[in-house]
């Protein structure tokens, strides 16, 4: 199944059907999740990274708990816009589950997500270092969902 662009993605959606972002690190992907009205993200929390087809029975049971019907995987492009070596082990990865989980997918520019929800729990919440570093992938997750519904509203 190829990558979406996400008006295509969205288009693919049935009625109520809410769409999941994932923020894959090395250790840890941070997962969101959209309302039914694809509209607002919000953080839902964390898989360890594995080996993928375990990852994504997980992803796939959080699809059909919460009505997912597609996935939104972040692409961490290189600072100038280019697909560099993680950008392509992401939509590769990104492409491996779209298969393995039957579920549409989009990749999304992910681009500062880390660095901007770091920043934010910083300065606006004052989280110690370890309850940021439990909430940051999560969170960068639905920073990347949230532009991705802005930007193909």
């Amino acid at each position: 199944m190829p990558l979406l662009s996400m008006h295509a993605l969205r288009a693919a959606l049935g009625r109520d059907q809410r769409l999941i972002g994932l923020d894959p690190g090395s250790k840890t992907i941070g997962v969101a999740l959209s309302d039914v009205r694809v509209s607002l993200a919000s953080p839902y929390g964390s898989i360890r990274r594995g080996k993928l087809r375990d990852n994504a029975t997980e992803i796939a049971a959080i699809a059909r708990k919460e009505g997912a019907g597609g996935i939104v995987v972040g692409l961490p492009l290189s600072m100038d816009g280019s697909v560099g070596p993680a950008a392509q082990a992401a939509r590769d990865w990104a492409l491996a589950l779209s298969e393995v989980t039957g579920l549409p997918t989009a990749s999304w520019d992910e681009r500062l997500s880390s660095a901007a929800v770091n920043r934010f729990l910083i300065d606006e919440v004052d989280l110690s270092r370890g309850k940021r570093d439990k909430a940051v992938d999560r969170m960068a997750a639905a920073w990347m969902l949230q532009g991705a519904l802005d930007a193909s509203d």
